[in-house]
């Protein structure tokens, strides 16, 4: 079954502004600037009014229409990512051999390197490097906590997804051995934008 003509519409808030050309969606705000290559969704970006964009399709498959809602998303992913930022908080779980983290800003990329060092006593050195745009702090507040942040949830939660995975138990029994980094949090760094 075909349908007709599908749309979704993004509200777009006040110091936003939002550029379309060629399906290539740039997003600036108070907090930076986004960009979004969508070149291969087949949608249609208009502007039915001010402070607000619209998706749409023409004649598309079931399949097809959904990605309309995921376009939707991405772009308010943007939109959020501008204006409040995102904050992934991480823990360390650890239950004899303490982990020690060591964080420094690699001076070739300006990117920065976590080292896990004493990982269930291992002597191996695991270095994670962090997406671009990513900023990582060992939090003060809270006893074994890591702090990432940065304007992209598809760079912060990947440099997160790194960091815990670079922390798996490998040929033990995972129900005893519960070690690693893991999330705890996703916020927001303005929670009151």
């Amino acid at each position: 079954m075909k349908y007709i003509h599908s749309q979704e519409l993004i509200e777009i808030p006040e110091g936003v502004t939002v550029n379309i050309k060629a399906r290539h969606v740039t997003v600036e705000g108070p907090r930076g600037k986004l960009s979004k290559d969508l070149s291969h969704v087949a949608v249609t970006f208009t502007k039915p009014k001010p402070n607000t964009v619209g998706v749409e399709m023409h004649h598309g498959a079931r399949k097809n229409v959904a990605s309309l809602r995921t376009v939707k998303s991405l772009i308010t992913n943007l939109i959020t990512g501008v204006t409040k930022g995102y904050l992934y908080k991480m823990r360390y779980v650890y239950a004899h051999f303490p982990i020690n983290l060591n964080l420094e800003k690699n001076a070739e990329t300006g990117c920065y390197d976590v080292e896990i060092r004493n990982f269930i006593g291992e002597k191996i050195v695991r270095r994670v490097s962090m997406r671009p745009g990513v900023e990582v702090v060992v939090s003060t507040a809270q006893k074994d906590e890591l702090i990432l942040s940065g304007n992209s949830v598809e760079d912060v939660s990947q440099s997160a997804a790194d960091i815990q995975q670079s922390c798996r138990v490998r040929n033990k029994d995972i129900r005893k051995f519960l070690d690693g980094i893991y999330v705890s949090e996703k916020t927001h760094i303005d929670v009151e934008a």
